[in-house]
C-alpha cells in the first residue's frame, strides 16, 4: 500500500506534527557525514541537509547523484530514504486516549498518527507473519471507524474516511492471509468496506487497489478467473486517470485470469497493455514503487505457468526470485511457481532445491500464497514420495501444516 509514506495532515498552512527521515540521518551518520560535514561536502547549506532529514524539503534532482554516493546509496535506495518519512508528536497515547474518552473532538493530530501507525504496520507486512500482525491491525481498524463514526469536523471525518480505507483494505488483506485464502467473505467485506469509504472521498487509487484486491479473491480463492479477470480489469478503468503504475498492476490480473482458462492470445494482448504503462508513469505516481519489473516478471512467469508453458515460465521465475529477496512474501509466491514450473519439466534436483527454498521463506512469513503453492508442489511431487529426497520434503511439509 502506498498512501502511508505521504506527507501528514495540515491546517491553516502550519504542520500539526512532527516529521523526521530518521533513516536518512542514519545513513548519513553511517557514511560518516555530520550535518554539516554532509552540506559542505555537497555545496550546499547545513540548513539544507537539515531541512531534507526534518521533511521539509527533498534535494534536487540534479543533486540527488552526488548526496546517492556520498552516502554510499544507488538512486533506489535514496529515493526509498526520502520516501520514508515518520510522523512523531510528543504526547501520542494522551492524545489518542483523549480523542477515544471524546471521539467528536477528535483533531487531524490523532488522524495523523493514526495513519502512521498504519504505515508501521505496512511497512511490517513482508517481514511479519501475517497472524502476529492481524490483532494490531484490527484495532487500529476499529479505532479508526470509530472516530470517523462520531468526529464532529467535517474536515477530519474525510481525513479518517481516508485513513479506513487503507485499514480496511489492510485488513482484508491479512484476514485472507490468515485464513490460507479459505475465507472469502470476510475479506471481500473488508474490500467493499473501503471501496465505498474510497469512494466517499472520490479517492480513485483505494477505489482501484481495493478492487484488484477482490480480484485477487476471485482469482486465487474462489477460482474463478472470468471473474476475477471481470474485477481486475474493473480496477484498471478505476486508476486509469490517476495511476499508470496501479493501471499496470490491474492489467497483470487481467492476463492472469485469462492464462487460468487457457487464453494465450488474450492473455499476451493484457500483458502488452500492463508493460505499456511502464513508459507513462510519472513522478506523481504513488503506485510507482510497488508496480516494478519484478512485479511484472513475477506475474508474467505465473501467466505462462497457467497457459501450461512452464519452459517460458522458468527463466522468469528464476530472475524474479533473486529480485524479490527483499520482499519475502512475494518471493515465496515466486519461489512456489518456480518450483512448480520445474517439476513440470521434470528438473528434480532443480525442483527439490527450489522447494527447500519455497518452504524456508513461508516458515517465516506465514503468506497465504507462498503456503498454498508449496502444498500444490508437494501434491505434484507424490508419485516420487518414495524417493528420500522427495520424504524430506513431505516430513517439512507436514511439520508446517502442524505449526499453522
Amino acid at each position: 500500500m502506498w498512501r502511508y509514506g505521504v506527507t501528514p495532515p495540515h491546517t491553516g498552512g502550519m504542520v500539526l506534527v512532527a516529521a523526521k527521515r530518521i533513516r536518512l540521518a542514519r545513513r548519513r551518520k553511517s557514511a560518516g557525514f555530520t550535518q554539516e560535514g554532509l552540506a559542505e561536502h555537497l555545496s550546499v547549506e547545513r540548513s539544507t541537509v537539515g531541512r531534507w532529514e526534518s521533511a521539509e524539503t527533498e534535494p534536487q534532482a540534479w543533486l540527488r547523484p552526488k548526496l546517492a554516493r556520498a552516502l554510499k546509496v544507488n538512486t533506489e535506495e535514496l529515493q526509498a530514504l526520502l520516501d520514508d518519512i515518520v510522523v512523531t508528536d510528543n504526547h501520542p497515547s494522551e492524545r489518542m486516549t483523549h480523542a477515544l474518552e471524546n471521539p467528536s473532538s477528535v483533531d487531524l493530530m490523532v488522524v495523523a498518527y493514526l495513519h502512521e501507525r498504519l504505515r508501521q504496520l505496512d511497512e511490517s507486512y513482508d517481514q511479519e507473519a501475517s497472524t502476529s500482525l492481524l490483532g494490531r491491525a484490527g484495532q487500529l481498524h476499529g479505532q479508526v471507524k470509530f472516530l470517523r463514526e462520531n468526529a464532529g469536523n467535517p474536515r477530519v471525518r474525510r481525513a479518517l474516511y481516508e485513513v479506513e480505507a487503507d485499514s480496511a483494505t489492510f485488513m482484508g488483506q491479512l484476514v485472507w492471509d490468515v485464513s490460507q485464502r479459505r475465507d472469502h467473505h470476510g475479506p471481500l467485506g473488508y474490500f467493499q468496506e473501503a471501496v465505498d469509504a474510497a469512494r466517499h472521498v472520490r479517492d480513485p487509487s483505494i477505489e482501484a487497489y481495493a478492487t484488484l484486491r477482490m480480484s485477487y479473491v476471485a482469482l486465487y480463492g474462489e477460482k474463478n478467473p472470468r471473474r476475477g479477470a471481470t474485477l481486475a480489469q474493473q480496477a484498471a478503468d478505476v486508476a486509469t486517470l490517476v495511476s499508470p503504475s496501479l493501471t499496470g498492476l490491474s492489467l497483470l490480473h487481467v492476463a492472469e485470469g485469462h492464462a487460468m482458462t487457457g487464453a494465450l492470445t488474450e492473455c499476451e494482448a493484457a500483458l502488452n497493455r500492463a508493460e505499456d504503462q511502464f513508459d507513462r508513469a510519472h513522478p506523481d505516481d504513488v503506485a510507482a514503487p510497488y508496480y516494478t519489473i519484478n512485479e511484472y516478471n513475477r506475474l508474467a512467469g505465473s501467466c505462462y505457468l497457467f497457459l501450461d508453458l512452464p519452459e517460458r515460465a522458468e527463466p522468469i521465475l528464476r530472475m524474479t526470485t533473486r529480485a524479490l529477496a527483499a520482499k519475502k512474501k512475494s518471493q515465496a509466491i515466486a519461489l512456489g511457481n518456480l518450483t512448480l514450473a520445474l517439476i513440470r519439466q521434470r528438473k528434480l534436483d532443480e525442483a527439490a532445491a527450489a522447494m527447500h527454498r519455497t518452504i524456508d521463506a513461508v516458515e517465516l512469513t506465514r503468506g497465504g500464497g507462498g503456503l498454498n503453492l508449496a502444498f500444490s508442489a508437494g501434491r505434484e511431487l507424490r508419485q516420487w514420495r518414495q524417493e528420500p529426497w522427495a520424504q524430506e520434503i513431505n516430513d517439512r511439509l507436514l511439520a508446517l501444516m502442524a505449526a499453522i
